[in-house]
């Protein structure tokens, strides 16, 4: 009989993988039922879960299953125009990102995961017109080499398009689709190794799908008034946890 042992990465303990798998399928219907929230918190149980050199690729991976599957069900609704000059700036930010990424101190990346977090929490991104597409696509794929979780400024930007419910949470998904596809493509060519996590990325991808499954039939924008304050708060502490962690690796440094 195979141990679980031998499918959670070496330094990782057995609660910390299936939190992790727990972790993919609730973000995955909270994006899917709710059109916000899921990555963000993903990114945040991983930083407190994953160990940092693997954060941001493991979740890359990840984000690009749960994105991948929305899309698979909800290809009809997606608007298509937009894909071809996003897709051009995601290539070019997501390599100009990969280039500085791998140069960065793990407290630097704790430090700013963290502060990124709160702006995300606390600061409401402003319209971005589809006409900037190709810039929201190389802005947002830098950013996403340090932080992964740059959905809320793609929202911000597919929000201009006022689009109903199911092509708004499709369209959104296609462009995380293709940037999560391209950010993890780089980190491959700038040598992270995807082996030991395998195991893990496979059983969050299928716990994702099946969130995405259900989330899908609660799409729906009732009960925001209590379900964003409540994330808020527990983004917000999640982020003052990895500041701290970035200042304590600046001592440790």
């Amino acid at each position: 009989m195979v141990e679980i042992n031998a499918f959670v990465p070496a330094d990782m303990s057995q609660l910390a993988f299936f939190l992790l798998i727990l972790a993919s399928l609730v973000t995955s219907f909270m994006t899917a039922a709710f059109g916000i929230g899921g990555g963000v918190v993903l990114i945040v149980v991983m930083a407190l879960l994953v160990p940092p050199v693997a954060l941001i690729p493991v979740h890359g991976i990840i984000q690009l299953g749960s994105n991948g599957g929305r899309v698979a069900i909800m290809a009809k609704d997606v608007v298509w125009r937009p894909m071809i000059p996003f897709v051009i700036g995601a290539l070019i930010g997501a390599i100009a990102g990969g280039l500085v990424a791998v140069q960065l101190p793990i407290w630097l990346v704790q430090l700013g995961l963290g502060i990124f977090i709160l702006i995300v929490v606390f600061i409401k991104m402003p319209p971005i017109q589809k006409k900037y597409v190709f810039a929201g696509g190389i802005i947002s794929s830098f950013l996403t080499m340090f932080f992964g979780a740059t959905g809320n400024f793609i929202a911000a930007m597919v929000k201009t398009m006022k689009l109903d419910p199911l092509p708004h949470v499709a369209t959104h998904s296609m462009m995380m689709t293709f940037q999560h596809l391209i950010k993890v493509i780089v980190f491959g060519f700038i040598g992270f190794h995807f082996a030991p996590y395998w195991p893990l990325i496979f059983v969050m991808l299928i716990s994702g799908f099946v969130g995405t499954v259900i989330g899908r039939q609660f799409l729906i924008k009732a009960g925001q008034h209590y379900f964003k304050p409540i994330l808020n708060t527990i983004l917000a502490l999640a982020a003052l946890r990895l500041i701290y962690a970035g200042f304590t690796g600046i001592t440790i440094d």
